[in-house]
């Protein structure tokens, strides 16, 4: 069975759509985790129609995504974890984890994470050049170096066992947690991109603030997750 761990906040517009989608067409089989961090909006309402299991944060401080995450993975049970995020969209959702899970026919596989780019609809030249570059980046690190890195966590697939012997993602981690994840998961085996796995997102962050914004702060939260061990930002503000 595989997990899929769907971290929200205030996703309201995009929860219903995105879940009925993956519970319409898949048929292997699977649960539908949502981590809710305390939404003010009908998020939770809208959750509890079609996933599986809601968890709902009752914390005082503002949960991270991180932490929102690994409560997630507290209460699966698959033998694969899919970290998913309520943007997104997988074409033909069966093929696609059918060939996932053949992937990880390699028994050296820990994790995986697939190609990411921006629903055609709301595409930009912008976002074509920035996606493939990340990709094309990710796809060096991983699969021809051997090294660890993500494209984001709009996708990422472990074995559940692994992420739990590992300690599951740092909690306190307010951004680049998905690249710390990677990293670690590197060390106790191999992670890949396929990029004949693509996985849609809206580029809602970079349509928001602006890409020379948004860029500045991949780049040095990768700087300091590289040697510091944590982003440069204090806060991740959420996009919606």
């Amino acid at each position: 069975m595989i997990s899929i761990i769907i971290p929200t906040l205030n996703e309201e517009k995009v929860i219903g759509g995105m879940l009925k989608s993956l519970k319409s067409q898949l048929t292997l089989p699977h649960e539908l985790i949502v981590s809710d961090g305390k939404s003010t909006d009908k998020t939770v309402e809208i959750a509890k129609k079609y996933a599986d299991k809601v968890i709902v944060y009752d914390g005082n401080k503002r949960q991270t995504i991180a932490e929102g995450r690994n409560a997630g993975a507290a209460a699966a049970h698959g033998e694969f974890l899919i970290f998913f995020d309520a943007d997104c969209s997988i074409p033909d959702t069966s093929a696609f984890f059918t060939r996932a899970i053949e992937d990880f026919k390699d028994s050296k596989l820990v994790a995986l994470t697939a190609w990411l780019t921006v629903y055609p609809k709301d595409e930009t030249f912008g976002d074509k050049i920035i996606f493939n570059v990340q990709n094309a980046i990710v796809f060096m690190i991983d699969n021809i170096f051997h090294g660890g890195m993500a494209p984001g966590g709009e996708f990422q697939m472990i074995r559940a066992e692994i992420f739990r012997k590992i300690g599951g993602f740092r909690g306190q981690l307010v951004a680049s947690e998905d690249i710390d994840m990677f990293s670690r998961l590197a060390k106790v085996g191999r992670v890949k991109i396929d990029y004949r796995l693509k996985v849609y997102h809206s580029g809602r962050r970079g349509h928001k603030i602006g890409w020379p914004k948004l860029l500045s702060l991949w780049f040095l939260n990768t700087v300091w997750m590289t040697i510091m061990g944590r982003a440069f930002v204090k806060e991740w503000k959420p996009i919606r």
